[in-house]
């Protein structure tokens, strides 16, 4: 009689128990490092367009710029960032560009959107507590409701 070669039902079972027992572990993991991600992306891009934007207004304070005497300094739309203005200091009237692309919220799940969509808008004149888009963009914010892995809600990164 030749010995059989192969697996009995209990080891397959246990088998399929520890592989189970493992895979519960790793998804939850592999969830937080994709969420881990997802934030350092959002925080990069709110670094560049608060930056962008601040340039602009310090551009506008030296008079690179062109500002009215009822504007506030800051750009019309994120689009003007990627457009850029001429430099009314330079005499070839070259234009400055603030960014190379709007980048998109890396929380809003919509494709269809323009990446300067994606972005909550807050104009100058509107409270931090309540911020709305008005005549210029002074600050963006995600459109994100849901909450961060610090406890802050991404919308008010």
């Amino acid at each position: 009689m030749i010995p059989s070669r192969g697996f009995t039902l209990i080891e397959m079972m246990v088998t399929v128990a520890l592989v189970g027992i493992l895979a519960s572990v790793a998804v939850p993991l592999t969830q937080m490092a994709i969420q881990r991600q997802k934030e350092q992306e959002l925080r990069a891009a709110l670094r560049e367009i608060r930056s962008a934007i601040d340039a602009y207004k310090h551009a506008g304070d030296e008079g690179r710029v062109h500002r009215s005497a009822t504007t506030t300094g800051y750009p019309p739309s994120l689009e003007a960032l990627v457009e850029g203005a001429a430099d009314l200091k330079d005499p070839g009237r070259r234009k400055i560009f603030f960014l190379r692309r709007v980048p998109r919220d890396p929380m809003n799940a919509d494709t269809a959107l323009a990446p300067a969509a994606t972005w909550g808008q807050r104009a100058y004149a509107s409270e931090a507590d309540r911020p709305m888009e008005g005549d210029d963009v002074y600050d963006v914010r995600s459109l994100s409701g849901r909450v961060g892995l610090n406890g802050l809600p991404y919308s008010q990164w």
